[in-house]
């Protein structure tokens, strides 16, 4: 019996010990849950933040590539007229090559045969 009171003695304290473990790992795990949710609140922040600049760079972006097009456009179009011009250049000194020819030749004083 002595024994058995011994134990009965001991009870709660070891009780009280085993609560007073129990909330110190559930402060630690508070602890532990409060860091993860203040990271998580961080991150989505980040989030916001990044998706808000990735916005602006896409737009910009379409800018840039609607530019780009309208360069490259007046660009071919510039050429080709450019090539037209080439052409109707050689054409032009082409003819005028052979226009001055018989000019040449109908201004040329005749020989006379005998």
């Amino acid at each position: 019996l002595t024994q058995a009171g011994g134990f009965q003695r001991n009870l709660p304290t070891s009780l009280r010990m085993c609560i007073e473990d129990l909330c110190s790992k559930r402060d630690e795990l508070n602890s532990q849950i409060k860091q993860e949710e203040d990271e998580k609140e961080r991150l989505q922040h980040d989030i916001r933040v990044l998706s808000e600049k990735l916005s602006r760079v896409n737009e910009s972006l379409a800018q840039r590539l609607a530019a780009r097009a309208t360069f490259d456009r007046t660009i071919a179009e510039t050429e080709a007229a450019y090539t037209k011009i080439l052409e109707s250049s050689q054409s032009l000194l082409s003819v005028l090559k052979q226009e001055a020819g018989n000019l040449s030749k109908a201004t040329e004083p005749r020989r006379k045969e005998h």
